[in-house]
């Protein structure tokens, strides 16, 4: 595996690099480690729906980016003192999300400056107790794409002020809620110690050497980005008129079902969370689509689905007697 430290501080672009390396990976590809940060923005889950998880007269007022990714997991507030990483692997088929695969070393990166670090929970590195990393997975046919957030220099005032949450994930919106659950390296690293320092470190521990970013790989992105990660549609999408709203909290994480119920049918149907998926959320949200409003003909659509592949960890039961209404 390769590092590349990307330059760029724009979201979109970012985003769209590494879109583009990933849809590129192939068997026997070395892969690559990519370390990079984002100006002041809010960066959504795949599954979100963006206008519940941000504080939109605050997104307008600092004219914040507003940026979908391509993984599942919840809203974030970045900014240059977040320092994010990327895992791009070539694999084969679509294996289980293993998020401490790729974890250790970034734990072993953060030791090599006397931080104990330890992976909590379904994708947090905690120190001390309080978060100071999240991370989220994808996987394709050829390959599997690990990022994660490190909180170095965050500005934290803004990030509590800036997510609006849900309910059940956000104790409170105030800032003295968000401080006693994250926390950032700086007040744990040693003196002089900084985000180059930290950058080399991760590079030394997850890759075996430098890489260079090839120019045609750029210019894709760049197109990828304009058409994709600058445009309404892929950020905030047109939400259906929504009759009936589900919404339930698993140890693996929260699901909203959205029906837009006419004429006893089912005209429209979303799904939103931040839960992790290996398979697109979208063919569950068409099966249910313009079928009968009705427990049982949810339960007789729900009864062929994977539905351990659209939420990793399920229990497939549990979540077609909650899709379902049973």
């Amino acid at each position: 595996m390769l590092a590349l430290r990307l330059d760029s501080l724009d979201p979109a672009l970012n985003l769209a690099l590494e879109e583009t390396l990933f849809s590129a990976l192939r068997p026997g590809d070395p892969g690559w480690f990519l370390l990079w940060r984002n100006g002041p923005s809010v960066i959504v889950g795949r599954h979100q729906n963006t206008l519940e998880e941000i504080n939109a007269d605050l997104v307008r007022r600092y004219n914040l980016p507003v940026v979908r990714r391509m993984t599942g997991g919840g809203a974030v507030y970045h900014d240059a003192g977040n320092l994010n990483f990327s895992f791009l692997a070539p694999s084969e088929g679509r294996g289980r999300l293993d998020f401490g695969v790729f974890l250790r070393p970034v734990l072993a990166a953060l030791a090599e400056f006397g931080v104990a670090a330890a992976f909590s929970s379904r994708n947090d590195i905690t120190v001390g107790g309080r978060k100071v990393s999240g991370s989220a997975q994808s996987r394709n046919r050829h390959a599997v794409l690990h990022h994660g957030t490190l909180l170095v220099d965050l500005d934290l005032d803004m990030l509590g002020a800036v997510l609006t949450g849900a309910p059940d994930k956000y104790i409170s919106k105030g800032v003295a809620s968000i401080r006693s659950r994250v926390c950032n390296l700086s007040e744990m690293l040693p003196s002089g110690v900084g985000m180059r320092d930290l950058q080399s470190a991760l590079a030394a521990h997850c890759a075996q050497g430098e890489g260079v970013l090839p120019v045609a790989t750029l210019d894709a992105a760049r197109d990828l980005a304009e058409r994709k990660y600058r445009c309404w549609d892929w950020n905030y999408g047109a939400s259906p008129p929504f009759s009936e709203r589900r919404r339930q909290r698993f140890p693996w994480g929260a699901v909203e079902c959205r029906f837009d119920v006419r004429r006893g049918r089912i005209a429209g149907c979303r799904i939103y969370g931040d839960f992790f998926s290996q398979a697109d959320i979208g063919v569950l949200e068409a099966r249910l689509t313009g079928i009968a409003h009705t427990e049982k003909a949810l339960a007789d659509a729900l009864a062929d689905q994977p539905l351990e592949e659209f939420f990793s960890g399920c229990d497939a039961p549990s979540m077609r007697a909650f899709l379902a209404g049973l």
